[in-house]
């Protein structure tokens, strides 16, 4: 089993940045992948950003050069940086994770643990 904790949403404005974080516990596995998902009131829940074990990457069009993935091992956290927010960034942020994946996926049905979730608030 694993566990995954996010942290840090909030309120922000436009142009202004935030950091998740997901504290994962539990065996993960060697061949892993972790994701971050949004789901914003009245749509279906979206892939943002995704990484592997290898720390190869894959985000979504809609994010690409403005939010970064990252991770450190040693702290079994995932990291997702979020800068030049957008008002249509604002949706409730879940962190994911799968064992063992074969593609940096963004699709839901690749992942099999999820956390919590936290909120993320873009004011105009």
């Amino acid at each position: 089993q694993v566990q995954l904790v996010e942290s840090g949403g909030g309120s922000v404005q436009a142009g202004g940045s935030l950091r998740l974080s997901c504290a994962a516990s539990g065996d993960t596995g060697s061949s892993y992948c972790m994701g971050w998902f949004r789901q914003a009131p009245g749509k279906e829940r979206e892939g943002v950003a995704a990484i592997n074990s290898d720390s190869s990457t894959n985000y979504a069009d809609s994010v690409k050069g403005r939010f970064t993935i990252s991770q450190d091992n040693a702290k079994n956290t995932v990291y997702l940086q979020m800068n030049s927010l957008k008002p249509e960034d604002t949706a409730m942020y879940y962190c994911a994770a799968v064992s063992v994946c074969i593609w940096i996926g963004l699709t839901e049905y690749e992942y099999n643990y999820w956390g919590q979730g936290t909120q993320v608030t873009v004011s105009s």
